[in-house]
């Protein structure tokens, strides 16, 4: 079969076939360079792209112990941390620093050029700096949330999609899960420090405090405006607040970023003509 016959072919099957919208798009942004700052996560750090220009990363399925705890939701956000590890008790400076090593390992692991693949989904977070999510590979053509997970310096928690080349949202998170257990196994970073006697009433003690503030969520706007939830910006606590969304709807959903128009929402996965009917009188896209 000749090249031309091979494009008019794929142009067919993109026909026939068409993709789940905006979620199967990547950009990929090659050379780019890290830029340290004071206030960088393990997981969420700025990066200078080939031509210049400035733009904060927010990785995938990772989750390092936050470096600060000045504001509300990051002192929570940390407290859950420490729970999940098992470190709450070794104090709140013990947790900082390791979630310092983190920002120090990334800084080193991307210390050559290293390629983003990114489809802009906003991910939220501090509001003086826009973030998008992205799957980032090393100079030496590694994952870098693979990298910090097998260090035993990051969790397999957060925002999960399909990757750049064709892993599944569901086998990504099974595999970020058993990376998790073999560093846990092997006692590396945080899980050297772990209470294995407390780790299971930390646990129950985490579920609970997650239980007790999603059941406070109906009491909190989700925004300034109409009230109605914005697709493109609200975080996955806020979707998740959407009665019948759940974890993984709401990762789906961020991961599809960005939208149009909410009948765009009918492209993800999972969400089929009764769940659409069933959200669309809380969500926009402004």
């Amino acid at each position: 079969m000749s090249n031309l016959q091979l494009i008019i072919l794929s142009c067919i099957l993109v026909t026939m076939f068409p993709t789940q919208g905006a979620e199967t798009i990547f950009t990929k942004m090659e050379n780019c360079q890290y830029r340290k700052t004071d206030w960088a996560d393990g997981d969420s750090f700025p990066i200078v792209d080939a031509s210049g220009k400035e733009m904060t990363v927010r990785l995938y399925s990772v989750d390092c112990i936050e470096t600060q705890s000045s504001e509300d939701s990051d002192a929570r956000r940390l407290l859950q941390q420490q729970r999940y590890f098992g470190i709450h008790e070794l104090g709140r400076d013990f947790a900082i620093a390791r979630g310092r090593a983190a920002t120090i390992f990334t800084a080193a692991a991307l210390e050559k050029p290293f390629t983003v693949h990114t489809t802009f989904a906003d991910a939220r977070g501090d509001a003086r700096f826009k973030r998008v999510y992205a799957f980032v590979t090393t100079a030496n053509g590694e994952d870098l949330g693979t990298l910090l997970i097998k260090a035993g310096l990051a969790r397999a928690f957060g925002v999960y999609r399909s990757t750049p080349d064709g892993v599944s949202h569901e086998e990504l998170r099974q595999r970020m899960s058993d990376l998790e257990l073999q560093a846990l196994r092997r006692g590396v970073g945080i899980w050297e420090k772990t209470n294995w006697d407390k780790l299971p009433e930390e646990r129950s003690q985490l579920r609970k405090e997650l239980a007790d503030l999603d059941e406070a969520k109906g009491n909190i706007p989700s925004t300034k405006n109409s009230g109605k939830i914005d697709l493109n910006k609200a975080s996955l606590a806020e979707l998740m607040s959407i009665k019948g969304v759940g974890e993984i709807t709401a990762t789906k959903i961020i991961a599809a970023r960005p939208f149009k128009e909410i009948d765009d929402l009918r492209k993800v996965q999972g969400i089929g003509e009764k769940t659409f009917q069933k959200l669309s009188p809380s969500i926009e896209v402004r």
